[in-house]
């Protein structure tokens, strides 16, 4: 069976995904996918990962997580959603590094799960925006502990991902910045279900519609419509451009609150943001979902 684990990260997907696999369920059930969500993660997941450091690989997985997989004959891929499977928000920044027990974590899964092809699936997020949100988010007292205990300014996700591929090699990786997310919602959707490119789905083109203004969704739904055979580059292509032209400010600005986080601070981080994207991409056993 292939065993699929989307992992968010933590403010990216805001429950989307589970929410587009139950909309297209039909179309998963279909292709022989079942999707779970963050119940079970709670009910079996965490448990374990919470004991991994007092008990072993081998005696975690029996206690805990074999036997989890569907028993009925037509499935062919579960999918287990959470933005919590690399680590809860307040363990999302330590030892200088993000997600530092992500390679772990993944390694018990590989573990477990050994007699079958495992997949993770992570939507980054530019550290420019990313990490002032987590900051805020803690509590003020771990907060202030990881400021000062971290350089801020090498914080990158190529740390994770290489402690992952380290610990877990066997593991397939699909990435994707969650500031494509708009644009390649679909491509998302179905490298997750494993469906084919051309399946279509209910919900394909909803968030990227719930950004922009009214004139910028006809125009959309209008492009999405035509029966004229466009390719998947022009499609894109089309579709920034509408996203440029129409996006409603309120919909895709975002406050940083962090003291002393500054404009010029995310500029630099996103220069570098995209360059480990494109680094991410080159490394065996991972790939990057792109408009």
């Amino acid at each position: 069976m292939q065993v699929v684990f989307h992992a968010g990260v933590a403010f990216t997907d805001e429950g989307r995904v589970l929410a587009s696999l139950t909309k297209n369920a039909s179309a998963l059930a279909t292709h022989g996918a079942a999707f779970f969500g963050p119940r079970r993660y709670k009910r079996v997941f965490k448990p374990a990962f919470d004991r991994f450091e007092t008990a072993t690989a081998e005696l975690l997985a029996q206690q805990t997580i074999e036997g989890i997989l569907p028993s009925g004959g037509g499935t062919r891929r579960a999918i287990y959603s959470s933005g919590s499977f690399a680590g809860d928000p307040e363990m999302a920044l330590q030892d200088g590094q993000l997600y530092p027990f992500a390679g772990r974590r993944m390694a018990l899964l590989e573990h477990s799960f050994r007699d079958h092809e495992v997949e993770l699936f992570m939507g980054l997020r530019n550290p420019g925006s990313f990490v002032p949100k987590l900051l805020m988010s803690l509590p003020e007292e771990a907060r202030t502990d990881a400021i000062r205990d971290t350089d801020l300014s090498c914080l990158s996700w190529i740390g994770m991902i290489e402690d992952i591929r380290d610990l877990a090699p066997n593991v397939q990786i699909t990435l994707w910045g969650n500031e494509d997310t708009p644009f390649i919602w679909g491509d998302i959707i179905r490298a997750l279900a494993g469906l084919d490119e051309d399946t279509p789905l209910e919900d394909e083109h909803d968030l990227l519609l719930s950004l922009l203004d009214e004139t910028g969704r006809n125009e959309v739904l209008t492009l999405t419509s035509q029966d004229a055979a466009q390719s998947k580059a022009i499609l894109h292509e089309n579709m920034a451009r509408i996203f440029d032209n129409h996006a409603q400010p309120e919909e895709i600005e975002e406050e940083l609150h962090l003291p002393g986080w500054s404009t010029e601070i995310v500029d630099a981080f996103s220069e570098l943001y995209e360059q480990d994207l494109e680094r991410l991409g080159s490394i065996p056993g991972v790939r990057v979902l792109k408009p």
